[in-house]
């Protein structure tokens, strides 16, 4: 039985004008936010989309939180009575080690370097909220919201974007290493042992001295992305410019957009456009697309309602300021009276960064890469007092520990039977210098 209204505490709410550019009230709000241990920050960047219901939200100051542990109960189950209790905001991640709880004959071996949780989520003291397409700043609170209002109003503005140090990253798996890891995928391929897989490298810096809030603020300037964040919790701390989306539900609608097809970008117009036109027909970016989104169709269909899932976008190309994307997108009714969490039960993690089928190319990416993924291709987002959600897939992503100074990156991308091993070097580099290049 859920508790009556009256018996949950209520947020104060109040809305302000946004009367400047909403770039820095951007700034202002993430500037007055770092005071906290914990707070999630998620910015939209003014992409049009039908699907995206803000245009940036910033949560932080946990009241309650859920986490991994070994109390024997499914920490989803948990999470949603949790917010059956208090009907509130969440904020929060799943690394993607947890695959280990949804699964588990599977397991994680290499070594916790960031430190992030498994599983992370808090009911923020504070939210603030800005929603798609509006002109207003919405505070809800258990404080004061005008005060807050003041506060964040009254945070200096910065003029100019701040100086990084110089840092040089190293490749935990070199390119002939890389090279010689992706033939060997091929050959399990060839065997019939999987169609696809995601196989990832990690780049790494040791005793990396740096402002977390500038690495976000940096990256986020040269790579903005509809699923940007800043994420910290406690010492560990994210810088992410996702362009892609998981999982989110409106109503009983679900829908996921699935990523798999990548080419750079040209300063030359002509050059641009030949190449956007290249990846929308390209055999192999079609063929890796097509696979994740028969996989995705599949995850939906055990939990949405007989006939409802559909594919909505086929190889639709998206443009970036650094990359062009080739991007699906599949959606689904969830049937009445399932819970929520149920959605994440049964398709995290994602199928754009596992491959197919899941279960056999989580073992083989456990056995061939040589680093811990940890937050790397999980996700962190919002969930709403009134249960629907959006979730991202954390890619493109910096993470720092900062009390160990270890800065790293993660960085890949599909194989198939029909992948170029020095190609998908390049690839990954490609995605690697958009990280990269913020520290030179």
């Amino acid at each position: 039985m859920q508790p009556s209204q009256n018996t949950i505490p209520q947020r104060h709410t109040a809305t302000f004008p946004i009367t400047g550019p909403m770039a820095q009230l951007k700034q202002r709000m993430l500037d007055w936010a770092n005071q906290f241990s914990i707070l999630c920050f998620l910015d939209n960047n003014q992409y049009p989309s039908q699907h995206s219901r803000y245009e940036c939200l910033l949560a932080v100051d946990a009241r309650d939180t859920i986490v991994a542990d070994d109390s024997g109960v499914d920490v989803l189950t948990r999470l949603q009575q949790l917010h059956d209790e208090k009907q509130d905001w969440l904020f929060g991640h799943i690394g993607y080690d947890y695959k280990n709880e949804l699964e588990p004959k599977l397991t994680s071996a290499h070594a916790i370097k960031t430190g992030f949780s498994v599983f992370y989520f808090f009911i923020p003291q504070t939210v603030c909220y800005i929603d798609a397409g509006s002109q207003e700043l919405t505070i809800a609170t258990y404080n004061d919201p005008t005060a807050i209002y003041k506060a964040i109003m009254a945070t200096q503005l910065t003029v100019s974007l701040p100086v990084l140090p110089k840092l040089h990253f190293s490749n935990v798996i070199n390119k002939n290493g890389y090279i010689t890891t992706i033939q060997k995928l091929r050959t399990h391929i060839g065997d019939g042992d999987c169609y696809e897989i995601n196989f990832c490298n990690e780049g790494y810096c040791e005793k990396a001295d740096v402002v977390p809030a500038d690495v976000f603020k940096a990256l986020n300037a040269i790579s903005p992305a509809p699923f940007a964040a800043y994420y910290r919790v406690q010492d560990q701390y994210m810088m992410c410019a996702s362009p892609e989306r998981y999982l989110t539900k409106r109503g009983d609608k679900l829908l996921t957009q699935p990523i798999k097809g990548t080419a750079r970008r040209d300063a030359d117009p002509a050059k641009d456009e030949a190449i956007k036109d290249a990846l929308r027909i390209d055999i192999k970016e079609r063929a890796e697309n097509v696979m994740i989104v028969d996989l995705m169709r599949n995850d939906l269909a055990r939990v949405c309602a007989l006939g409802t899932v559909q594919v909505d976008e086929l190889y639709g190309i998206y443009t970036f300021p650094q990359v062009h994307q080739m991007i699906s997108t599949v959606s689904g009714a969830m049937r009445h009276g399932m819970p929520f969490t149920d959605a994440i039960r049964h398709s995290f993690p994602m199928g754009s960064m596992t491959g197919a089928p899941k279960h056999k190319v989580m073992q083989l990416i456990e056995q061939y890469e040589h680093s811990r993924r940890e937050l790397f291709s999980g996700t962190v987002g919002y969930i709403t007092p009134d249960g629907d959600f959006d979730l991202n897939v954390v890619i493109r992503s910096i993470f720092y520990n900062a009390a160990t100074k270890y800065l790293s990156y993660q960085t890949g991308g599909a194989i198939t039977y029909d992948s170029d091993p020095a190609k998908e070097w390049d690839e990954m580099r490609l995605k690697a210098w958009a990280l990269e290049r913020i520290f030179s």
